[in-house]
């Protein structure tokens, strides 16, 4: 591009410049924001993904925790997702959460839902599918809506497809929906962060299965599930569980304590 070509380009985007400014001071607007048409009421409204997990506004969705879906695996270590997955499951129990169960093909093909939920879910219906996506049988749909909370948390296996279409459809439908990724998994490690990362860019968010029991629990003060919830860590959590069972062995504390 030689120096004249150059500057008429310039002076063309100055007189587009100044003419978006003399558009939006005609409509009372600033000319930084005049295609930012957001009132003082919504930009301030709560749109509700800022609000706090809770055992009163969540809905736990566990899909698909068979056999066969747990072969497939290979984002994550299986013994992993097991182990995470029945913590989650613990949890919801001890804060009281609808949970909903659902399988693919439970006698042709995926065999049954592993112990470690049943175990814990133990009077939880099951509900059996055909379809790859939990969101077209209306008995999943319907509990769902009779718990009639805002919030979905869903665990899948896998998350490339048994995660991503019920997550989606469920934004659509105006839940916010929560994908627990720690308790979730895909064929391939590029299988998972791709579905994660498509489920995100519509709208859904992602946490770990502790971060919701602690969101859930949110104060220690809250002795009512203290207990079971100091008793899920230690036994799931890890290094955490075991700095629980030093501080209880060693000085008698816990945390809550003044």
């Amino acid at each position: 591009m030689n120096k004249g070509t150059f500057r008429s380009a310039i002076l063309v985007m100055a007189a587009a410049i100044t003419a978006t400014s003399i558009g939006a001071a005609m409509h009372g607007e600033p000319a930084a924001h005049a295609h930012a048409h957001t009132d003082g009421h919504h930009a301030m409204q709560e749109d509700g993904k800022l609000s706090l997990l809770t055992p009163r506004n969540s809905t736990l969705l566990l899909i698909d925790y068979q056999p066969q879906m747990i072969f497939g695996v290979n984002s994550h270590d299986r013994q992993s997702i097991l182990n995470n997955v029945e913590a989650l499951s613990k949890a919801a129990m001890a804060f009281d959460v609808p949970t909903v169960l659902t399988t693919v093909s439970a006698e042709t093909f995926s065999g049954p839902k592993i112990p470690q939920i049943t175990r814990v879910l133990e009077n939880h219906t099951l509900y059996d599918r055909t379809s790859m996506n939990a969101w077209d049988d209306p008995r999943v749909v319907s509990d769902i809506e009779r718990a009639g909370r805002p919030k979905l948390i869903i665990g899948a296996l896998w998350t490339e497809v048994c995660l991503t279409m019920p997550a989606l459809e469920a934004l659509a439908d105006g839940y916010q929906v929560y994908l627990v990724t720690d308790a979730s998994g895909g064929t391939s490690k590029e299988a998972h962060d791709m579905a994660v990362q498509r489920m995100v860019q519509a709208g859904a968010i992602p946490v770990t299965w502790q971060q919701v029991m602690l969101e859930w629990q949110r104060d220690w003060a809250n002795q009512g599930t203290y207990e079971a919830v100091t008793d899920i860590a230690r036994e799931h959590s890890g290094a955490y569980g075991v700095g629980i069972s030093y501080a209880y062995g060693m000085f008698g504390t816990s945390e809550g304590s003044k």
